[in-house]
């Protein structure tokens, strides 16, 4: 009523051109359907290396995941009575991460049920693409981690030996289960970490280009860094968010990580488990994170500790997810308490 009212108002040559839309009101040349994509273009390497990690069943269950997603996407828009938008890639983008963050092992069924919920309930429940207040891929892992426990702890593989992708098809999981490196340093102690993963910069270097244990699209810091450089170079991200969950994760695991303060070790904390994907991919995520500059440097800050509480104190060995979700609806908070505040010029028009 108030739109109509105001384009009654205008001059007749200029009625019609001037409408509201929902906020952010940015102009831009960049399209949703572009950006999204884009995203998912820099999520395929990262996906590669992990087919020759952890052998081709991850390619199966990272394409139902997408086809899932989409699928549930355009019979929510269709039963909702709202145009179907699945070619923006939005539902694509959310089925690639909640591929990324489940085990390489788990029934393909998985990601199926987690797309209903993720897709159906987390978003269009809520009004659909910018109304849902939590992120719909973690939103996902987090229903299978409470519906399907056993799966979603012990489905883990280790790397193969070589390329042999096919070598888990049509084997019992549960013969060639292993642990995360998170789980065995949570749970057995930095002395059975060293024995089993090693130590020094053969470390460093094999879990910051991707041979070990995890989910199907953490392993890899370095394809997972390499993506997120470009997502900064384009200017779909900024900086804030990202180096403040990771610099946050780094200083409370080098002060409280260890047998006792200042002797954890930050850069092992950031190249194991989700942290790279979750601070580059799922906390810089358009909806669920705050606009203001400094409010996205506290949003990374409250991740960055709750991910560090969880894993140190917390049940689970890892703690990104779980932050993130935690933090989502925080975000208009975060916003209004440091959005910028204008003051009335001085009299005689100086400022």
């Amino acid at each position: 009523m108030i739109e109509q009212q105001a384009q009654d108002n205008l001059p007749p040559a200029q009625q019609g051109l001037w409408k509201v839309s929902v906020s952010p009101h940015i102009k831009s040349g960049e399209s949703v359907e572009k950006i999204m994509w884009t995203v998912v273009a820099c999520l395929v390497p990262p996906l590669i290396l992990s087919v020759f990690v952890f052998g081709i069943q991850v390619l199966l269950i990272t394409a139902v995941s997408v086809a899932s997603c989409m699928a549930v996407e355009a019979a929510s828009q269709k039963a909702l009575g709202r145009r179907v938008t699945v070619k923006d890639g939005s539902a694509a983008l959310t089925g690639m991460l909640l591929a990324f963050v489940i085990p390489p092992g788990v029934s393909p069924l998985l990601p199926v049920l987690a797309a209903v919920f993720a897709i159906y309930i987390g978003k269009h429940v809520l009004g659909g693409i910018g109304y849902n207040f939590f992120n719909p891929a973690l939103l996902g892992r987090a229903f299978l981690l409470a519906s399907f426990p056993v799966a979603m702890t012990s489905a883990w593989l280790p790397p193969l030996d070589s390329a042999a992708i096919f070598a888990y098809l049509g084997t019992s999981i549960d013969a060639v289960s292993t642990a995360t490196p998170l789980a065995v340093m949570k749970e057995q102690g930095m002395a059975v970490f060293t024995e089993r993963f090693g130590d020094g910069a053969s470390l460093y270097t094999s879990f910051f280009l991707g041979w070990r244990p995890g989910c199907i699209g953490e392993t890899s810091g370095f394809l997972i860094l390499l993506g997120g450089l470009y997502l900064l170079y384009k200017g779909y991200i900024t900086w804030h968010i990202p180096v403040s969950v990771l610099g946050t994760i780094a200083a409370l695991t080098w002060i409280f990580g260890g047998d006792s303060y200042f002797q954890g070790d930050p850069l092992l904390a950031i190249l194991t488990g989700g942290a790279l994907l979750g601070a580059i991919y799922m906390a810089t995520d358009y909806v669920t994170s705050p606009t203001n500059k400094t409010s996205q440097i506290a949003y990374g800050i409250g991740i960055g500790a709750l991910t560090v509480l969880i894993r140190l104190k917390g049940g689970y060995p890892e703690g990104i997810c779980y932050a993130i979700l935690l933090m989502n609806p925080l975000s208009p908070v975060f916003d209004s308490w440091f959005k910028q505040r204008r003051f009335a010029a001085a009299q005689g028009g100086e400022k």
